[in-house]
């Protein structure tokens, strides 16, 4: 059995900074969880960018320039969202993984609902005019990914070399990558990440992890590898559900904010230690960045 890789997904563009102290914003502190994250034994860093002042999510190339330095020298696989936030414009979604041209980029497949407006129940006082309105209104908004999207975001990036990590919210978009698959737009080894418990996308059931693996297999045989993240309260639930099943796995605050139910993580770096505790105490290893590059034909 192949060593296990462990994705950081350092900040994200959902959460806002009035949720949490730990969440990075600045470049430097993004910079610094991200070092902190593969120190701890993640092997893949998966990057957005954020306004310094305000902690907005930003699509400006420049503001990754920092973490982008920090995680090439760390030495880890470089993983940089084409996601963005549901506000952008593709062109905007698409610029920091042009500019930067990294190992990996991220790929949604398929618009969805993406909605995160419950977490607004749990702010008591919100420190910037935007964090209210953006949240509560991700339940009026479409997080739209079409083919010709896809298809364009495959084109422009795969010409810098770099390859996708699948972003698969439904059994759906399972679908949808076999059929730019077939079609030859995507070669393997797809690097699947199946994504639970976002509200608009398949639940937070490992009746779904089991359905979605059964599904990947059919449709791609030994050309897939498979990864696994739950968002909130479900995070290490799900590590373990998937390192069970010879998966890999992602933490990070973009997906929660938590440690434990009730305990606010204090920075990506614990999230990290404690799903690379879960894989050792279930015997799997943890893999190395070199080794993930191999895994995934980086």
């Amino acid at each position: 059995m192949s060593a296990t890789i462990i994705s950081c997904a350092v900040t994200g563009s959902i959460h806002t900074p009035s949720m949490s102290d730990a969440l990075p914003v600045t470049p430097d502190e993004i910079a610094r969880q991200a070092v902190d994250a593969v120190a701890a034994g993640a092997a893949i860093v998966h990057l957005h960018a954020r306004d310094p002042e305000t902690g907005r999510p930003s699509p400006d190339p420049a503001l990754f320039e920092v973490p982008v330095a920090a995680v090439r020298e760390a030495g880890a696989v470089l993983n940089i969202s084409t996601g963005g936030s549901a506000q952008m414009s593709v062109e905007e979604r698409l610029a920091p993984a042009k500019r930067w041209a990294p190992e990996l980029a991220s790929l949604n497949m398929g618009s969805m609902n993406f909605v995160f407006a419950g977490a607004a129940k749990r702010v008591e006082r919100w420190r910037h005019e935007w964090e209210e309105p953006y949240v509560v209104g991700s339940a009026d908004r479409i997080f739209a990914n079409t083919f010709d999207q896809i298809e364009r975001t495959v084109s422009e990036l795969g010409a810098l070399g770099t390859r996708f990590e699948f972003e698969c919210y439904d059994v759906g978009h399972l679908y949808t990558l076999a059929h730019f698959a077939d079609r030859g737009v995507v070669e393997p080894p797809f690097w699947i990440q199946a994504i639970f418990g976002i509200l608009g996308g398949i639940g937070a059931d490992q009746d779904n992890l089991a359905h979605m693996v059964t599904i990947a297999d059919r449709l791609f045989g030994s050309d897939y590898v498979f990864s696994t993240f739950a968002a909130g309260r479900h995070q290490m639930d799900f590590v373990t559900a998937s390192a069970l099943r010879g998966g890999h796995v992602r933490v990070g605050l973009e997906d929660s904010l938590m440690i434990a139910r009730g305990t606010f993580a204090t920075d990506n770096a614990q999230q990290v230690a404690k799903a690379a505790t879960i894989l050792r105490e279930l015997g799997r290893t943890v893999a190395t960045p070199d080794e993930a590059r191999e895994l995934l034909g980086l």
